[in-house]
Order: structure tokens, then C-alpha cells, then sequence
């Protein structure tokens, strides 16, 4: 049989940038080629940059330089493939750059690079495509784009507006997953609670909730904007439709430093809507993030932020000092912050939530939760989450006996000890592995 090309392809960033790995992935094992880790096996490697903060833009290019160490044929593609003057700046030599969203053009570039895989290699795969997730949870992306004009953030720059998916499109993958044995969707968009607002007719997010909770699967919803829709959601969280989890991106609570961002609200008001959703559903978990050193934010404006995560206390808390992006509107404004000040506040901000994170962990000491395992060593301890915490951004639970169980089983699990950020337990006795699926 005529060789099969192989590709390798490394995927940076957020979780949307893995969905759009992922697709892509599917395509080309779809078309034959074969997927390699090792880049000097491959016929060419694809890198999927992100582009978002001057930290992520290095990272990028360094796994680019990494790349090309390896293999001559690189692809890149992504945030950081709409500037591709960057790139080739400093690397001449990759086969060719293309932004987020040109999976086709990338497709043509690798037959282009490496010739089309003999027609025995072709193969059919399920609607929902390759999961570069563990088998057991997966992400689904139900909008692409923003239509959002934060000063910090490029991203309708660089991924256009919004354009939402068909909610049949949406339902189709899920149910295709579900037969896949995954037991949780994440579902992502740069703000889900935008979803369907860009239809026609609208549909909203709630809605779309509601027909995927027909499933019954774990869902859960990240980036959701304090609007009308999260508290819908939250509704749904108290029907038990949906996991007690919001994730919602407040970025600061200073009025001022808030006007300068262009995002909404302040923290009177952000406290109010937090109050209400505990009220809705007292079971919910909630998680932000937040931004220090954002161009003149003053101490006291700092300060504000600090006591309204003293009076929040919230269950877990994502901080990043302000890096400036290129084409971003905040560059424009006065009162840049020293670099080392925006990660002293940042530090500050953190070991705050670390103590009340720690208290809200020690609450949970004796409880019993059940428990979605990620992963088992060969000594027996497993590792898991319970509805409270997403894979890979929050905390974990540690069960010391968990012989015999398997990543994707639930478990019945008691919390026996915790730190500020991870927690340990021990199979609760008479322990039932539950089975959400057929």
C-alpha cells in the first residue's frame, strides 16, 4: 500500500482553540492521514497558537521554534496566525500561517506540503469527530466569535463576531457523544450566554440547555456574562438540569476601572446578582476572573477589588496581571501600571482567595459527593471532581483507596481533608459506581 502521510499537531491556549484542533484532527484522519506525536516522524506539524496576551504569544512562538527543531514543515494557524508578520518575522521558514478559522485552507496547505493519503486510508468517523479530551468528557462549542468590545481583549479581532451554531447542529453532536460514553460536556463559546442571540429566530441559551438536559449527562456552562440569561441558568441549575457551576468572567469591581474595560457593572451590583443566584440555587459553586494593573487602576481602586472578593467569597478565582495585547484599545489609555506592581496586586489578590478558599473547602470536610474520576495510577489512588470543580482549571479530589475504579466511573466519595485548592477523601462505604448513560 502507498504510505501514509502523517501529521502532528500541537493545540495552545483555551479550550475553544482544542475544540478547533479537534475538527480539524477529524478532518484529516477523515481523509486518511495518520496522526504521529513524534515531530521528526511526521511529514509536517501543524501549530494551533494563541495569540491573546504577550505570554501566550510567546509561548506560541516557542513551541513553533520547538517545532521546527524537529520537523522543516510547519503549519501555523490560529490567534496568533492572524498576524502573520509575527510569525514570519521570526521564523521565515514555516510553510505557511493561517488565522483562526481557515481549517479548509489549512487542509489544502498539508496536501499541498505532503500529497493526498491512498484512498484505503480514508476513514469514517463518528459525527462528533476525534476527542483530544480524555474519552470521558468532552467540550462543545456552540458559538464561535464575540460581539463584546472589551479595551483589553482582541478577540472579535481575531475570531470576527459572533456567529452562533444551529441548535440541531449542537444536539446532534451531543447525542453523538453521548453514544461515545462521554459523561460530561463542557459547553464553551467566548460567552455562552450570548449563544443564539445572532439567529433566526433567536434562541437562548436556556433553551438550548434544556433540550441537551433531555441527555442527561453532567453539562456544564463556562463564560457566562452576568446577564438576564445567567440567572435563567442558574433556574436551570436549581431544576437540576444543569451542574451548580457558573462561571462568570466579572474581570474587576471597581466602577472606574470597569468603564476603562468597557464591561459592565460594578461591584454593588455584581454582589447583588451573586446574592441572588445563591438565593436561586444555594448549591451553586462560583467562578471569575479577575484582572490587576489595568491601565490606571489606583491603589484604592485595587482596594475595591480586594474587599469585594473579601465580600464575595467566591468558591474559585482565576487572576492574571494586565499584559498589553497588540491592537487592543486599552493601549491607548494613560496610566500604564508598572509590570512588577500589576503582579504584586495580582499576588495579593490570590493570597486572599487562597484563605477563603481554604474555608470553603474545610466546610465540605465529612460530606459525601459524587464523584466523575479522571484518572487512576497504578498504586491505586484516583483522582476525580465532583459537580463544583471543572477538569483542568479548578481543584481536584484525591481518594486515596480508589482500587478498582476506572476514569469516566462516578463514585461515591467522602471529603477527608482539603488544602486552599484541592481536596482528599475515601470511597464511601457500600460505594455505587453511577452509570448516567446506558
Amino acid at each position: 500500500m502507498q504510505k501514509i502521510p502523517a501529521v502532528g499537531i500541537v493545540s495552545l491556549g483555551c479550550a475553544k482553540n482544542l475544540v478547533d484542533s479537534e475538527r480539524l484532527t477529524s478532518a484529516l484522519i477523515s481523509m486518511g492521514y495518520r496522526m504521529e506525536q513524534d515531530y521528526a516522524s511526521c511529514d509536517a506539524v501543524i501549530v494551533n497558537t494563541c495569540g491573546f496576551i504577550n505570554q501566550a504569544v510567546e509561548e506560541s512562538l516557542e513551541a513553533i521554534g520547538e517545532a521546527l527543531d524537529y520537523n522543516p514543515r510547519i503549519i501555523v494557524m490560529g490567534c496568533l496566525g492572524s498576524k502573520p508578520e509575527v510569525i514570519r518575522n521570526a521564523y521565515p521558514q514555516v510553510a505557511a500561517v493561517f488565522g483562526p478559522g481557515r481549517r479548509a485552507a489549512v487542509l489544502r496547505e498539508i496536501v499541498r506540503l505532503i500529497g493526498t493519503p491512498p484512498q484505503e486510508a480514508v476513514q469514517q468517523l463518528p459525527s462528533s469527530g476525534i476527542l483530544l479530551t480524555p474519552p470521558h468528557y468532552a467540550y462543545l462549542k456552540i458559538a464561535e466569535g464575540c460581539r463584546h468590545h472589551c479595551t483589553f481583549c482582541i478577540i472579535p479581532n481575531l475570531r470576527g463576531k459572533l456567529r452562533s451554531r444551529l441548535s440541531a447542529d449542537i444536539l446532534r453532536e451531543a447525542q453523538s457523544l453521548k453514544e461515545r460514553r462521554v459523561k460530561e460536556l463542557l459547553i464553551i463559546a467566548q460567552d455562552s450566554s450570548d449563544y443564539g442571540f445572532d439567529l433566526k429566530p433567536p434562541v437562548r441559551t436556556s433553551e438550548l440547555i434544556r433540550k441537551l438536559a433531555e441527555l442527561n449527562l453532567w453539562l456544564r456552562v463556562h463564560y457566562v456574562y452576568p446577564s438576564p440569561e445567567a440567572d435563567r441558568l442558574v433556574e436551570l441549575m436549581a431544576e437540576g438540569l444543569l451542574l451548580p457551576y457558573l462561571d462568570v468572567p466579572l474581570q474587576h469591581a471597581s466602577p472606574a476601572v470597569l468603564r476603562r474595560m468597557k464591561r459592565p457593572g460594578c461591584a454593588e451590583h455584581s454582589l447583588k446578582l451573586i446574592e441572588r443566584w445563591r438565593s436561586i440555587c444555594p448549591d451553586i459553586a462560583l467562578r471569575s476572573t479577575f484582572i490587576t494593573g489595568f491601565p490606571g487602576e489606583s491603589e484604592a481602586e485595587f482596594a475595591e477589588l480586594l474587599d469585594f472578593i473579601r465580600e464575595a467569597r467566591l468558591d474559585r478565582v482565576g487572576c492574571f496581571p494586565y499584559s498589553d495585547v497588540d491592537g487592543a484599545a486599552a493601549n491607548e489609555l494613560s496610566g500604564s501600571i508598572d509590570p512588577e506592581v500589576r503582579e504584586e496586586r495580582a499576588c495579593r489578590l490570590m493570597e486572599l482567595q487562597a484563605e477563603i478558599s481554604r474555608e470553603k473547602l474545610r466546610q465540605r470536610v465529612g460530606k459525601v459527593y459524587e464523584v466523575l474520576i479522571d484518572e487512576v495510577s497504578e498504586d491505586g489512588q484516583a483522582f476525580g471532581r465532583s459537580k463544583y470543580e471543572a477538569p483542568d482549571v479548578d481543584g481536584i479530589i484525591e481518594i486515596e483507596n480508589g482500587q478498582g475504579l476506572r476514569p469516566g466511573d462516578f463514585a461515591r466519595v467522602r471529603i477527608t481533608d482539603c488544602d486552599e485548592h484541592d481536596l482528599k477523601g475515601e470511597l464511601a462505604p457500600q460505594n455505587i459506581n453511577f452509570k448516567l448513560t446506558n
